[in-house]
């Protein structure tokens, strides 16, 4: 799974889930997102369009999806800084 998180305004974004097709159906995609959640206490998910495997994961767990990368302001901010320094 690939995240990124914002501290200052608790938002989160999930850019990537990978389950090999042997651990399809076996709950580990739900297990990966439980975990995620209660690593990050009171941040608000959301995820980029991805597989239609990851739509529907996320979909079942109500974690909206989003165009953006970047969740936030500040993580844009951020990537803007790092790419022109």
């Amino acid at each position: 799974m690939t995240y990124r998180t914002c501290e200052e305004c608790a938002k989160g974004v999930i850019t990537d889930v990978v389950i090999d097709g042997s651990f399809r159906d076996s709950g580990l995609g739900t297990r990966a997102l439980s975990h995620l959640r209660s690593r990050y206490p009171g941040v608000t998910w959301r995820a980029t369009d991805g597989h239609r495997l990851t739509r529907d994961l996320l979909h079942r767990m109500r974690i909206p999806r989003t165009a953006a990368e970047d969740p936030c302001s500040h993580l844009r901010s951020a990537a803007v800084a790092r790419s022109a320094g």
